[in-house]
């Protein structure tokens, strides 16, 4: 029954840990791209960042598995993971202080019940729309619950006298009970999958008397090493680079085990000066026991980062020879979304910089098919062939990318979603799509040069500069596109981008006039129309230009809309019916 309920207060807790990580995680969510910014800078920023982001998200699993995901993504080097890496083990220690200061000797009445029910009007209530501060705050009232639980589940001592014998007998070895007590707290950690957890089982276990100061201290070094296996299970099947930083969070914490055994008895003394109180008296002042414990856990990740910071680069080079090879250059060949998905941050506000990391590569590499068209229209026929055969590979390269990224996109919830993010994830969804359609009309455009070179059309000479002219058109409309895709477009922006469509509409106009007029004067009838047909596929990719920048662009305003209508009606009247 004892085993039952403490299971049963260790799901509470857990699952208002869940809750309010969620809820901190959406709550920050439209912050995150600034918090990735700072990730870039240098190695101290980067610390700070990963205290940060633990502390947002309440969870140094759920952060240390962001960075590798990150890390597989390209958004993060290696160096700056490791950063962020260690300012994590620091942020994760304020759960330790949340327990020792107010977790293990409180009202649940005076705390944990108000948390829950402002929670619950900020929740429910419409017209204050604060849901993910509500599913905060009521994770934290049932964190504290769950904790109240736990507590008054922990037998007394003197309810299991032979059971403490057993336990006194473990601590009774000097080094080795140490080492034994490090490799449970390793254990407890990785059955739980949470350290926050772990580590207010080792805190309410110590506060009952099961345990004694160094004992838990030593479970606490164990729960340092076991948190390091939930990024690493995340890495299996990712890129070298997230590998190689998966792999670096527990080399990090490994060393810093080790040194700390080693001066074991001098740290726990130096605890016990910092902090009042004895944590050995058995008593009722034994309630110093919980922060001398917290303080514990705060000096050694606080040192551990601060005698390691300096040496990064070396623990770089470490890394690479613990797990050697070479990052490979992408091979067009079966695309993989790079994402590491996972239930420990639900959150799609920290899901969305990926995305919108992959959005751009999309962008790239369809910019990239359309630089291989500039010499097709007077290329030979082998010099034709190998570029549509590799426009060929780079197009089913991109559907694969579409298919993905929104099957992905769409399995969030739209419930779930905060007003900005489902804002973003619609118009994510619609840009991928665009996208997709550039790339696949370059290679429409590909495949129209390869009739050309074995019909053996011969393209008129006075059609090529304007022709060549309204390609370079469109090019700059993709370059302004791609340096748009991982930022919003301004509404002046938008009307930039409309200019460059009317110019793009305008030019087929013209081009498709001056076809009209070599028809008429006896040219080649196969050749003007495959020209139109080109000519329609460029009018096109300038058309999914122009919706993706609406697409980045905030809504119009009722004048701006009126204007938009406006221009559309003048374009339809100047150029009449359909041409050819």
């Amino acid at each position: 029954m004892v085993i039952l309920q403490i299971a049963g207060s260790l799901g509470l807790f857990l699952f208002g840990m869940r809750t309010m990580s969620n809820g901190m995680q959406r709550a920050a969510g439209e912050r995150l791209q600034a918090i990735l910014n700072y990730m870039t800078g240098n190695r101290f920023t980067a610390v700070a960042t990963g205290a940060l982001l633990t502390i947002l998200v309440q969870s140094s699993s759920a952060s240390t598995v962001m960075v590798v995901s990150f890390v597989n993504a390209s958004l993060l080097s290696l160096t700056q993971a490791v950063g962020v890496i260690m300012g994590a083990n620091i942020g994760t220690t304020l759960t330790g202080w949340m327990v020792a200061a107010i977790g293990l000797d409180f009202s649940i009445s005076a705390l944990a019940l108000p948390a829950i029910g402002v929670g619950a009007v900020l929740v429910f209530s419409r017209k204050l729309r604060r849901t993910p501060h509500g599913e905060a705050l009521i994770g934290f009232g049932i964190i504290f619950l769950g904790l109240s639980f736990l507590r008054q589940s922990v037998p007394d001592v003197a309810e299991y006298p032979r059971l403490l014998e057993q336990l006194t007998r473990i601590g009774g070895h000097g080094v080795f009970s140490i080492v034994v007590f490090v490799l449970i707290g390793g254990v407890l950690t990785v059955a739980v999958q949470s350290s926050s957890a772990a580590i207010a089982i080792t805190l309410t276990a110590a506060f009952a008397g099961w345990i004694d100061y160094p004992s838990a201290a030593a479970i606490i070094l164990g729960e340092n090493l076991g948190t390091t296996v939930t990024a690493n299970l995340a890495a299996i099947g990712g890129t070298l680079s997230a590998r190689r930083a998966a792999r670096a969070h527990l080399m990090f914490n490994v060393i810093g085990v080790v040194w700390m055994l080693a001066l074991f008895p001098l740290a726990l003394q130096l605890v016990d000066l910092i902090l009042p109180g004895s944590p050995y008296v058995i008593d009722g002042a034994r309630s110093a026991l919980p922060a001398h414990l917290a303080m514990f856990h705060t000096m050694f990740n606080v040192v551990n980062t601060a005698l390691c910071i300096g040496f990064v680069p070396q623990l770089v080079r470490l890394v690479h020879r613990v797990i050697p090879g070479r990052q490979d250059e992408e091979e067009l060949g079966t695309y993989r979304l790079p994402i590491v998905a996972t239930q420990l941050y639900q959150s799609p506000e920290f899901y969305l910089i990926e995305v919108r990391n992959e959005i751009a590569r999309l962008g790239a590499l369809a910019e990239k098919m359309f630089t291989r068209l500039s010499d097709l229209l007077t290329a030979d026929e082998a010099a034709v062939d190998r570029t549509v055969v590799q426009l060929e590979r780079e197009e089913v390269y991109t559907d694969q990318m579409q298919d993905q990224l929104t099957r992905f996109l769409a399995s969030f919830s739209m419930e779930s979603l905060t007003r900005r993010a489902a804002a973003d994830v619609a118009a994510m969804l619609r840009v991928v799509d665009e996208l997709e359609s550039i790339a696949d009309s370059c290679y429409n455009l590909g495949l129209l040069a390869q009739r050309r070179v074995r019909k053996r059309l011969v393209i008129d000479p006075q059609a090529l500069p304007g022709l060549m002219e309204y390609m370079q058109l469109i090019s700059r409309f993709l370059l302004f596109i791609r340096e748009h895709l991982d930022q919003n477009v301004s509404r002046e922006e938008f009307l930039a981008a409309q200019a460059l469509e009317e110019q793009v509409n305008s030019g087929r106009n013209s081009l498709k006039k001056a076809a009209r007029k070599r028809l008429q004067g006896g040219s080649d009838v196969r050749t003007e129309l495959l020209l139109i047909d080109m000519i329609a596929q460029l009018e096109h990719i300038g058309d999914f230009a122009l919706n993706i920048a609406q697409s980045l662009a905030p809504p119009p305003t009722d004048d701006q809309w009126q204007q938009m209508r406006g221009r559309k009606r003048a374009q339809f009247s100047r150029s009449g019916s359909p041409e050819l």
